[in-house]
């Protein structure tokens, strides 16, 4: 098996953050596209986007053929759906609302063969190249990147302590779900908003772990950077199509109404 140049990424730190961005469409061609534009990694969104297991491995192949390396958004913290998304290829998983130490930890075990995890066991599947990687059992989870997400403010209060559970290799910061658990929902740029985001960052590294984000545009995403941020996505492929369209639309003397392009 290859090494997974993402979890690399977070215990190397490379000179500069590697870039992402999300994947909205649901659409391996798409997926495959964005692949070859130059970005680092592809979030394959399993919370907001209508995809199942299935649409998720098309879009594993579909990436699997370009440069850059894909991270697994999960819908939620859930045993079963780890287990079938890890069986299904995935090696960069991210845990959406973890709010403590408790949520950390099983999040870890359910990546994890027994005796360290409860991670089920299938001697065949795409994750094990169909029983062909010798020891898979006793490696996979070195090979695994578990990056946790944090969305509120309670959550960014218990960042070291999320972040010391052994086998958590990533924290992720939501700046969108952050905003509404603040009362500021949409308001990322808010000052309050920007703090708490900055913040967040510092308690990271201060556990010493690198931590993520994604910003809507490329001036915000450098400002993220600024704060110290380790790894950055810029938007998705639905917001960058829809703003381009957008934009040629008006500069062709259409009428876009009321529209504006979407954050994300």
């Amino acid at each position: 098996m290859q090494p997974n140049r993402f979890k690399a990424w977070l215990t190397d730190k490379p000179a500069k953050p590697p870039l992402g961005t999300w994947l909205m469409t649901g659409a391996p061609s798409t997926a495959e596209a964005m692949g070859f534009c130059g970005f680092d990694f592809l979030v394959v969104d399993m919370e907001h986007v209508p995809i199942e297991l299935t649409g998720a491995i098309d879009l594993l192949r579909a990436i699997a053929g370009t440069p850059a390396e894909p991270l697994v958004r999960l819908s939620w913290n859930d045993q079963v759906l780890v287990k079938r998304v890890l069986d299904a290829g995935a090696r960069s998983v991210m845990f959406p609302f973890i709010q403590d130490a408790d949520d950390a930890e099983a999040a870890v075990a359910y990546t994890r063969y027994p005796p360290d995890g409860v991670r089920g066991v299938a001697g065949v599947h795409r994750g094990s190249r169909y029983g062909r990687v010798p020891d898979y059992f006793k490696t996979a989870g070195e090979q695994i990147a578990v990056v946790l997400q944090l969305e509120t403010l309670s959550a960014i209060d218990e960042a070291e302590a999320i972040a010391a559970v052994d086998g958590v290799d990533s924290l992720f910061l939501g700046p969108a779900d952050l905003s509404a658990s603040m009362g500021l929902i949409g308001e990322i740029g808010h000052p309050d908003v920007q703090a708490q985001i900055e913040r967040a960052a510092q308690l990271a590294h201060a556990a010493g772990k690198p931590i993520g984000i994604v910003g809507p545009n490329p001036e915000m995403v450098k400002r993220f950077i600024g704060y110290g941020y380790d790894w950055v996505a810029v938007a998705s492929d639905m917001a960058m199509m829809t703003g381009r369209a957008l934009e040629w639309v008006t500069a062709m003397g259409g009428d876009a109404g009321a529209l504006t392009t979407a954050a994300y």
